[in-house]
């Protein structure tokens, strides 16, 4: 018997005990927390922590561990990303080996494979170089692949979501649309200073709304034949994705014309977002 022949059952009986589903859902939670824990030790100014070294840190065997809490945030990163990638690597593995994979979920997750070693290379730079373009590549070549595993686990959950998933997803956008805003640096915001902790919660904000989006338009496509409620998603997922941009643009550029166009579609998204509730609830 071939040794593919030994290896397939055994990551059947793996995948089997505890689900491919499961284990995209683990995979995106896991990517999740490591642009979060990424955007942590860049708003503590953790990211040149461990005295700019890299992989290395600045204490113990071979300063592999932490020798302060700023390099503690970035150490933490680092870990959880090794995890996250870990994971990445085994779904791609496991969809690509198992038979019963939807092959644009396969496509995704491979996909999303290939680009983790260019993030771990952009992540290096961050710390070797912290130039704002690199930041930036590093930052959104992390939401490509937090919305790959997001549509993949949607594609893997199909079967349980429903019509009123869409409306479920809709309105955890229009909740999170606010509080985005309101932890903005702009004259809406309400906070007073754009603290490590605002920044973190705001990102948060961020990743529920792209993902809350993702999910809006898939399901729509599957159970809804409303063309005006259909092109308000997707119009609604383009705003989210420029709203996302402008958000951040907002933190970098200091622009007061960023700023507004920020709150403009800020607003507009809202109302497309309430809108989309009403006509997905009829």
């Amino acid at each position: 018997m071939s040794s593919d022949s030994h290896n397939r059952p055994t990551l059947r009986s793996l995948i089997d005990r505890f689900g491919f589903p499961h284990l995209l859902a683990t995979t995106l939670v896991l990517v999740a927390a490591t642009i979060l824990l990424g955007v942590a030790a860049k708003a503590t100014g953790s990211g040149l922590a461990c005295e700019a070294n890299w992989p290395q840190c600045d204490a113990g065997p071979y300063n592999l561990l932490p020798a302060n809490l700023p390099s503690f945030y970035e150490w933490v990163h680092r870990f959880v990303a090794m995890f996250a990638g870990f994971a990445i690597i085994g779904s791609a593995l496991a969809s690509w080996r198992l038979e019963d994979i939807d092959n644009r979920v396969a496509s995704l997750v491979v996909l999303g494979m290939i680009l983790t070693p260019i993030q771990v290379y952009l992540g290096g730079q961050t710390v070797l170089q912290y130039e704002m373009e690199i930041l930036s590549l590093h930052f959104w070549t992390a939401i490509l692949i937090f919305a790959m595993f997001v549509v993949a686990t949607v594609l893997v959950w199909q079967s349980s979501l429903t019509a009123g998933s869409v409306t479920t997803a809709l309105a955890v956008g229009l909740v999170s649309l606010p509080l985005h805003v309101a932890l903005s640096p702009t004259d809406l915001g309400v906070v007073t200073s754009y603290s490590p902790t605002v920044q973190l919660f705001q990102y948060g904000v961020t990743l529920s709304l792209l993902g809350a989006l993702i999910v809006a338009t898939m399901v729509g496509r599957w159970h809804f034949d409303d063309r005006g409620l259909l092109g308000l998603i997707y119009g609604s997922t383009g705003l989210a994705l420029a709203v996302a941009y402008l958000g951040r643009q907002a933190v970098m550029a200091n622009s007061m014309l960023l700023d507004r166009l920020y709150l403009v579609l800020a607003g507009a998204l809202i109302l497309a977002l309430a809108i989309g509730i009403a006509r997905s609830r009829r």
